[in-house]
Formats: C-alpha cells, structure tokens, sequence
C-alpha cells in the first residue's frame, strides 16, 4: 500500500477550513468516490474494545428528510440543502453488553480473536464494565458510552470531508424521542439493537460564514505534567 504524506500545514488547514455550514448549495453533489472516502473513514475509525457500537443511515430520500426536519430544528437549513445527511446510530445494551451475542461475533468473526480467548476476554470486558467505567448500571448509561464511542467516526468524517473541500455540519439539535419514533416506525432500529446518537450533514457551502470563529488560546486548554 502506498502512503502519501499529508503535511502538517495542509492537517491545519483543513481543520480552519472546516466550520459548521448551516445552508449548502443544494445545486452541487458529493461525488460518489469522495463520499466513500468519508464513510470508509468512518468504518475504519477506533472505538473501545474493538466494540464498533454504530450503524450509519444516509438519509437522501425527499419524503423522510421533510419528516425529520419537521423534529429537528437544528437542521432546518441543512436537511433542504445537503448533498448528503447522515443519522449516527449507537447499539444500545442488547449488543453492548459484555456477554451479547453482538459482542461475541465482533471478537471472534470480526476482530478474529481465537475461540479459546473468547471466556477470557468476556471476564475482562465484564471488569470494565462493572468495576472500570461503571457502565453496567442501566440501559441508559450503556447507551450513552456507545454514544460516546460514535463521536469518533463523526469527527473523523468531518475531518475526511475538510481534507476533500467538503463541508458538514454537526447537529444535535433534535427532538431525540421524536427522531427514535420516526426511526422506529421505519424500522430502521434493529428492534431495540440501535438508537439516534447525532447527526451531520455534508455538501458545499453556499456562502462564507457570516462570524468568525473563536477559539481559546492553546495556554488556555493545555497543561503540561513534567
């Protein structure tokens, strides 16, 4: 495989080109070839314990945008606009839990652990859930670890499509109870197995942003232990 080095200018540049693009040009499309780029970028993005706790749905059809945007009042602009828009999903405790069917095909078939590690690496995820992170203590918290899991790829996605001269946008802004009923009602959710975790939106922007954006100073935000 061959690697072509980014230089560290062209990283920073992407991440000041990038800003949350409210309306796109709704005349100007992803090619399908770059969208792929930042799905695989989602797909090959790390998560804890190799869990993988996402799906993702590209949400293009007409129809189900109006609904959405009809619950979700942080993408009024984006959802008319974007060329692409993508809903974020978290498994939810059927598959997260340490001894879930999910979890089990993940490390063996996935991952490709050997089959005798399997009851090993169970006990240890078990640890980290009930001893390490506390996670175990309901469905919600379990969800909201995966949830935390699926910001990785969502980051990575948007950092992808900076680096393509893509825009995106992130948005939480959204009725979750309303999004999760329409998803369920589509049966987009794997009866229970997932759940909404966010969204972002991905096209080209129809007009520069109208504020700057602020940033802390780097002293502000590190700390350096020596």
């Amino acid at each position: 495989m061959t690697q072509t080095a980014i230089k560290g200018q062209e990283i920073l540049d992407a991440f000041h080109f990038r800003r949350a693009i409210k309306t796109f040009d709704p005349t100007k499309k992803i090619s399908e070839d770059d969208f792929n780029v930042i799905l695989e970028a989602a797909r090959l993005s790390p998560s804890s314990g190799g869990y993988e706790p996402w799906k993702f749905l590209i949400i293009q059809n007409p129809e189900f945008r109006e609904k959405l945007k009809e619950i979700s009042p942080g993408a009024q602009g984006t959802l008319p606009t974007a060329s692409h828009f993508v809903i974020i999903l978290a498994r939810t405790i059927k598959d997260t839990k340490y001894d879930s069917e999910y979890l089990k095909n993940q490390w063996l078939n996935v991952v490709g652990y050997p089959a005798e590690m399997y009851d090993q690496i169970k006990d240890a995820y078990k640890d980290f859930q009930e001893n390490q992170q506390n996670t175990l203590v309901n469905e919600r918290t379990m969800l909201d670890w995966a949830g935390k899991s699926t910001y990785i790829p969502f980051a990575n996605m948007m950092t992808a499509a900076a680096l393509l001269g893509i825009d995106s946008c992130p948005i939480e802004g959204f009725y979750r109870d309303k999004v999760q009923k329409l998803l369920e009602e589509e049966n987009l959710l794997e009866d229970g197995h997932l759940a909404v975790s966010t969204m972002v939106a991905f096209g080209y922007r129809a007009n520069e942003p109208e504020f700057p954006r602020g940033r802390k100073d780097m002293k502000d935000i590190v700390q350096w232990i020596k």
